[in-house]
């Protein structure tokens, strides 16, 4: 319809209505509570329906305020301090004392490789220095010859290696580092002696790599 004047009559507009439904008031910083929560018979607010609201992740003060079983412990009265204390040194103790244990034998495993390693290269040069001995008790290794320079230089190499030639004449008769090849009965012995050396036995730290061959003085 038009009025007198001839002009229309523009309609009334509504301004729109905003619900702010945030669980958090951006204004205090606090919960909201929901809108139309039950209360009680009571009169008081029912808990059964708040909803949860996470709060994130403790900060990391709250974290390490937490206390251990051992400040328990001490809070309680059922431990002391320096009872606490004696725990932790003797547990200091027993851990070095096992770590201390574990490199001796560490160590000494590793020597025994070594030994062994080294005792399987210097077996083969074994005959080479027996041939050397026979040579030199016929006198085919004449001082300053050719023969005897090398023979010093083979016998001073294996001996850097560790390899130490043993058994002499007249030392008494061990059956753990000799083998007795032959027993003879010798007037005025009394005790087993070695009488002669057939093969000269060696020893590398303290592996024996060869036991003597000997012939054993007895009492006649």
């Amino acid at each position: 319809m038009s009025d007198q004047n001839g002009g229309s009559e523009e309609p009334e507009r509504e301004e729109p209505i905003i619900h702010d439904k945030r669980k958090i008031d951006p204004e205090t910083g606090k919960v909201r509570q929901p809108d139309g929560g039950k209360q009680g018979d009571d009169g008081e607010h029912d808990l059964s329906h708040e909803e949860l609201v996470d709060v994130g992740p403790a900060d990391e003060k709250e974290e390490g305020d937490i206390l251990s079983d051992d400040d328990l412990d001490i809070l309680s009265g059922q431990t002391t301090a320096e009872e606490l204390a004696a725990e932790r040194l003797a547990d200091l103790q027993r851990v070095t004392a096992e770590y201390a244990n574990y490199r001796k034998r560490t160590e000494a495993n590793r020597e025994i490789e070594r030994e062994r390693a080294v005792g399987d290269a210097v077996k083969g040069l074994i005959p080479v220095l027996d041939d050397l001995e026979r040579a030199e008790k016929h006198g085919d290794l004449g001082e300053g010859s050719a023969f005897s320079t090398i023979a010093a230089k083979l016998r001073t190499a294996v001996e850097r290696l560790g390899l130490v030639p043993y058994g002499e004449k007249g030392e008494p008769f061990d059956p753990q580092i000799h083998e007795a090849i032959f027993q003879q009965p010798t007037p005025g012995v009394t005790a087993d002696t070695v009488a002669e050396v057939v093969e000269t036995g060696y020893r590398l730290g303290s592996t024996t790599v060869r036991v003597a061959k000997v012939v054993v003085a007895v009492p006649a």
